[in-house]
């Protein structure tokens, strides 16, 4: 039977990964990031229009 201390001796530590900033990198990706938050608001533009025209079609019509 492994004790669980054992296994955490065995195992070996992994060093975190190395973070670096690159403003050019970051100028880069801001292209990427508008087409995302554009095909975002086309999506939820097209949900909203999609209700829209399903309450329009299966709305019952009150009577004054």
């Amino acid at each position: 039977m492994i004790l669980l201390s054992n296994v955490a001796e065995t195992t070996p530590v992994e060093s975190a990964p190395q973070m670096f900033f690159e403003p050019a990198n970051f100028i880069s990706m801001l292209y990427y990031m508008g087409i995302g938050m554009l095909v975002i608001f086309v999506i939820i533009g097209i949900i909203i229009l999609s209700t829209m025209v399903i309450n329009k079609m299966f709305s019952k019509k009150k009577d004054t």
